[in-house]
C-alpha cells in the first residue's frame, strides 16, 4: 500500500500527464506505421493471390481493428506509466517496448519478406509477450491489463490465420 508521501511524490501535473499520453500514442502508432508500410504494397499485389482459409476476414476489417487495438495499447501503457514512479514501472514498460518490437517484426516477416513460416514462429513469441505484458500491467493497473485482452485475443486469431495461410501455401 502506498504511503501518503509516496502518493504525493507520484502526482504529476496535468501537462506531464498529457505529454505522457501523447508519447504513448506516438510510440504505439509509430509501430502501427511500420506494420502499415510493410503491409500496404503487399495487400494490393502478391497477397491477393495467396490461398486463404474461408474464415479469413475481408482486408478492410484489419485496418479499423488494428487502429482500435493500437489505441488500447497506448492507453494501457499510459495507465501503467502514470500509476507509479517511473523507476517502479520501468520493467513493465521496457517489456512492453520489447513486445512492440515483436509486433512490428511480424508484419515485416509476413508481408515484407513473405515468410509465413518465420512469421508463425514470431507470432507465437508475440502472443507470449502479450501474456507477460498483461501480467506486468496487472501489478500497476487492472484496467491497463484488461485493455490488452482484446489485443491478445486478436493476436490469438491472427496466429490461427497465420498458421492456416502458411499451411495452405506451403510448397514441397
Amino acid at each position: 500500500m502506498k504511503t501518503e508521501t509516496t502518493a504525493i511524490r507520484n502526482q504529476r501535473s496535468p501537462k506531464v500527464l498529457v505529454a505522457g499520453f501523447v508519447v504513448s500514442i506516438v510510440v504505439c502508432y509509430g509501430v502501427a506505421a511500420i506494420g502499415g508500410v510493410a503491409t500496404a504494397g503487399a495487400v494490393d499485389s502478391w497477397y491477393r493471390d495467396v490461398v486463404k482459409p474461408a474464415w479469413n476476414p475481408p482486408n478492410w476489417v484489419f485496418g479499423p481493428v488494428w487502429s482500435f487495438l493500437y489505441f488500447t495499447m497506448a492507453v494501457s501503457s499510459w495507465l501503467v506509466w502514470k500509476s507509479d514512479r517511473f523507476s517502479a514501472t520501468r520493467p513493465a514498460l521496457a517489456w512492453f517496448g520489447f513486445h512492440l518490437v515483436l509486433n512490428a517484426a511480424w508484419s515485416l516477416l509476413f508481408f515484407g519478406m513473405k515468410r509465413f513460416d518465420l512469421a508463425m514462429i514470431e507470432v507465437v513469441l508475440l502472443w507470449c509477450s502479450i501474456a507477460i505484458s498483461v501480467g506486468w500491467f496487472y501489478r500497476f493497473s487492472k484496467l491497463a491489463a484488461a485493455l490488452l485482452i482484446p489485443y491478445w485475443l486478436w493476436v490469438t486469431f491472427a496466429s490461427c490465420l497465420n498458421y492456416a495461410i502458411w499451411s495452405l501455401n506451403r510448397t514441397g
